[in-house]
């Protein structure tokens, strides 16, 4: 018989909450078993507690338990923390490394924020949940655990599923028992008793008397959807315990702790600064858009060349269309002597056309970023073209910035 209350005690768990003792009454049922357990739950529900109840009544309580935060290991080093690597294996592997599916073998694994993982790893990540194998990074030796995997997350995986960002058969081999943790905001009954008891506990630490809610700012923080859970809930007892000097806490004072219309703060609440995010991400678009197109252009016009069409009609369409840069006076419009190829001697002289009209290019970027004083992006302006663009002409003619006369 399992004795909820007990384990309450043990772990430090407040709540009387049905869905709060369903959650601890099957995270105790699945424990003795090796199943694989997936628990989900907003941000600030205290998912972190339940792998140490599932861990402290399996038959793996004396071998290790440790808890990988996988959204808090950069991307490219994520492999190497799980699964080791070899000497050598990458820039900076000084030594050879175990990972922490070889540390705790015979163990628990607590891997938080599993949404996290690159989809690389969770490649990695399903074959040790079926074949208990696994490859450091840079090794081709296969190695055998076994450790018990229990991950948790924030985000809806089916969602994250269907939008190509986690795996459905890791979803699933994952997902053998799931655990779901209610939000604060179901568990309306319990959160005057863990403000109670933070408000306890930081009286202790601060040494000063703990703090008192009124009747009616009980009900505003009832009431309140409390979007940061339990986390948000301890934070906000505390910034009233160390900040109030009436210990006792009416409700207008109580409000100034609570942000309105029951949201977070956010951390972007100008509009210039959202469009600035925006035009960011347009120039990026851009900017790899233009690559393309350059891609694109250069290919075509190494395809006319090889065709025999003519060099400086091709090279006038793909460069920038700047008639202060391009312009040639001395250029054929006629369109017939443009595709006049008849003669090895006007190719040369096409050739060598192309060669004037790429000096005159560079001798007038030279003085339009003269005259501004090498300020590119008024320069570019000037020119009809993009700073990018003019860049990359800088390098290409290999223009040193002018010095104003």
């Amino acid at each position: 018989m399992i004795d909820v209350q007990n384990i309450k005690q043990q772990f430090d768990i407040i709540g009387f909450t049905p869905a709060l003792d369903r959650a601890i009454d099957i995270a105790c049922q699945v424990a003795p078993t090796d199943l694989s357990v997936l628990i989900t739950g907003e941000s600030g529900t205290g998912k972190e507690v339940f792998p140490k109840i599932i861990h402290k009544f399996s038959s793996r309580k004396h071998g290790q338990y440790i808890a990988v935060n996988c959204g808090a290991i950069p991307e490219g080093t994520i492999d190497s923390e799980l699964f080791g690597h070899e000497k050598g294996s990458f820039t900076g592997a000084v030594d050879t490394r175990k990972g922490y599916f070889e540390v705790v073998d015979g163990g628990t694994i607590f891997l938080d924020e599993v949404a996290e993982l690159p989809l690389s790893t969770q490649v990695r990540l399903l074959r040790v949940l079926e074949t208990g194998e696994f490859l450091k990074v840079g090794s081709s030796k296969m190695q055998k655990t076994n450790v018990r995997v229990i991950a948790a997350t924030n985000v809806n995986l089916v969602d994250a599923i269907s939008r190509n960002r986690f795996r459905e058969d890791l979803y699933y081999r994952l997902n053998t028992v799931p655990i779901i943790i209610p939000p604060l905001r179901e568990r309306k009954e319990d959160i005057h008793l863990l403000f109670r008891k933070f408000a306890s506990d930081f009286a202790e630490k601060y040494r000063m008397p703990s703090i008192v809610l009124d009747s009616e700012a009980r009900t505003e923080l009832e009431n309140y959807l409390w979007p940061g859970n339990v986390r948000q809930l301890k934070n906000v007892t505390e910034q009233i315990s160390v900040i109030e000097h009436d210990r006792n806490v009416t409700k207008d004072k109580l409000s100034k702790y609570l942000p309105t219309n029951n949201s977070l703060p956010v951390l972007y609440q100008n509009r210039d600064d959202v469009n600035s995010f925006a035009s960011e991400r347009d120039l990026l678009y851009k900017i790899l858009f233009d690559m393309r197109s350059d891609v694109n252009d250069l290919k075509k016009w190494m395809y006319k060349l090889s065709k025999g069409e003519s060099a400086a009609q091709e090279y006038s369409k793909y460069v920038d269309p700047e008639p202060l840069i391009y312009q040639d006076e001395d250029t054929p419009q006629d369109e017939d002597t443009l595709h006049d190829e008849d003669t090895l001697h006007e190719d040369v002289s096409l050739v060598e056309k192309v060669q004037n009209l790429q000096s005159q290019e560079k001798d007038a970027i030279r003085k339009v970023l003269k005259k501004f004083n090498n300020k590119r992006k008024p320069a570019a302006e000037a020119l009809g073209i993009s700073e990018r663009t003019l860049y990359r002409k800088i390098k290409e003619y290999d223009i040193e910035e002018c010095e104003n006369e």
